[in-house]
């Protein structure tokens, strides 16, 4: 068994495992599962400082953007695509498929978007239905101020939408105050439950953008609306996997039960940068640095297979390259979720300190040693 310190999916604890091998009802007709349904949603609006409405969604976290996008595009809707990442460019083909039209807001890569520069663009270029931001792009592990962008979005009524499937619960979220109108979620980052599921929270604002749309949506799984009305009816518009939510309420459980979560992932991630910044590794981004994933350029010594063939084979530990760009350049390490304790981020700290050695890298210092003086 490996340990996966990847930006997720994200190690999954026994509680979760064992709330997914509950016997199964029939979700369709058992109203005690939409009551169950209704609450656990009721418990995520709550975690993200939220009054809005959370849906849970049956697909892996692509689901909600796509879904964001299939339920506010219309033929010919102006988009705009704040940008500075994979993920953040991504948005675009969404937009497209559903007829809209997307216009980029490109930032550097290497940086935080700057929201006094996007208030400057926004004076001249502001017709728009909505805006699309991711808050942490995890191929760079760039986290992005969505608590300063969405409220320069909405001072020109522009809807907000953001990706925080990776920010969430490692870096602080609070839907409502940030002037958030949809945020997309999902299971398998710092919420740290099995692949699988996806949550969205919708603002009055959204719904009403979606009754006055001119034309229907153009999907059936990837709309919203097909959920209006599910509790007053007790139904849903497919049948829902029981067991998967099961599972993802245990692990928000655990997320409530736990209110050390961000400052601890915070803890962590400022003693890995410090420790490899120390030991003489280069982190990637110049600014805009995620809690949940720490990104270092690979030395050239070595590569990105040699790394982590090294990591799985003689230490069982996982951690991830990543691709489009940025493939084969960089090395991330996820310390999100459950992934975000002492122990296994100690250890993890160990296996590539020995494995750059190995390798032929020069280290400045001892990763570990490093770790721990800086994780106080």
């Amino acid at each position: 068994m490996y340990k996966v310190m990847t930006p997720g999916p994200t190690q999954v604890k026994e509680n979760v495992r064992m709330a997914r091998s509950l016997v199964c009802t029939n979700p369709d007709l058992d109203e005690d599962f939409v009551e169950f349904y209704k609450d656990t949603c009721e418990l995520i609006s709550s975690l993200l400082g939220t009054k809005n409405e959370t849906l849970i969604l049956d697909g892996e976290g692509i689901l909600g953007l796509e879904a964001a996008c299939a339920s506010l595009t219309e033929p010919g809707d102006k988009v705009l695509i704040i940008e500075n990442g994979v993920y953040g460019e991504g948005f675009a083909d969404f937009v497209s498929m559903y007829g809209g039209v997307p216009e980029f807001y490109h930032a550097d890569r290497l940086n935080a978007i700057d929201p006094d520069a996007l208030s400057s663009y926004l004076k001249e270029h502001h017709d728009y239905k909505y805006a699309t931001v991711v808050h942490c792009d995890t191929p760079s592990g760039m986290l992005n101020p969505v608590e300063k962008i969405c409220p320069l979005l909405k001072e020109y009524g522009i809807l907000t939408v953001v990706d925080s499937v990776s920010g969430m619960f490692g870096n602080h979220m609070d839907v409502d105050k940030f002037q958030i109108d949809l945020l997309c979620g999902g299971s398998q980052k710092a919420v740290s439950a099995p692949p699988g599921l996806t949550f969205v929270t919708i603002s009055d604002a959204v719904k009403n953008a979606m009754h006055v749309r001119k034309t229907p949506i153009r999907s059936f799984y990837a709309s919203l609306l097909a959920f209006e009305g599910y509790y007053e009816k007790k139904w849903f518009p497919y049948t829902m996997p029981i067991s998967d939510i099961y599972g993802l309420r245990a692990a928000f459980d655990n997320i409530a039960s736990d209110p050390e979560l961000e400052e601890r992932t915070h803890r962590i991630a400022e003693a890995a940068r410090r420790a490899l910044t120390e030991a003489g590794l280069k982190l990637h981004l110049e600014s805009g640095f995620s809690d949940t994933v720490t990104v270092f350029d690979i030395p050239a010594e070595t590569t990105c297979d040699a790394i982590l063939s090294r990591m799985k084979k003689e230490h069982n530990i996982m951690l991830a390259g990543s691709f489009d760009d940025l493939s084969g350049k960089v090395i991330r390490i996820g310390h999100m979720g459950n992934n975000a304790n002492f122990e296994d981020m100690a250890a993890t700290m160990y296996a590539l300190s020995e494995t750059l050695t190995f390798l032929g890298v020069n280290l400045k210092g001892d990763l570990t040693g490093l770790f721990l003086k800086y994780y106080h």
